[in-house]
């Protein structure tokens, strides 16, 4: 089982949960509720995971430490793919876009993305 497995999985589930009861199901409340609240709760769990990364740099030995960040991280990456869900993207997606900027300098691709656009 690979991580891209994983996360076809989990895309699937949460696809399954578009149309869904909203009192049955976490995912349909969110679908449900729309783009606004989906988004809000993506920079929810990022602001998290900033706080736990911190939190994990103050203490690098501290396994509780590690263990909330996994967590948090696992809620932005969950969240995240609600919102690409909803707008209609999924996993295979960004993993392209990942295996495209492989080998690319980190700096070039930065470049590329904010270099001005020609005029015909």
């Amino acid at each position: 089982m690979t991580a891209a497995d994983v996360l076809q999985r989990l895309a699937q589930v949460i696809e399954s949960r578009k149309g869904g009861n909203p009192e049955a199901s976490y995912v349909a409340r969110l679908f449900h509720k729309g783009t606004d609240a989906i988004l809000k709760k993506v920079g929810e769990e990022a602001t998290e995971a900033v706080m736990a990364a911190k939190d994990l740099d103050h203490a690098p030995a501290d396994a509780q430490a590690r263990q909330a960040l996994v967590g948090e991280m696992a809620d932005l990456w969950f969240h995240s793919m609600v919102a690409m869900s909803h707008l209609g993207l999924g996993p295979d997606e960004v993993i392209q876009e990942l295996a495209r900027r492989e080998g690319l300098s980190g700096l070039e691709e930065f470049a590329r993305r904010t270099a001005p656009k020609a005029t015909p």
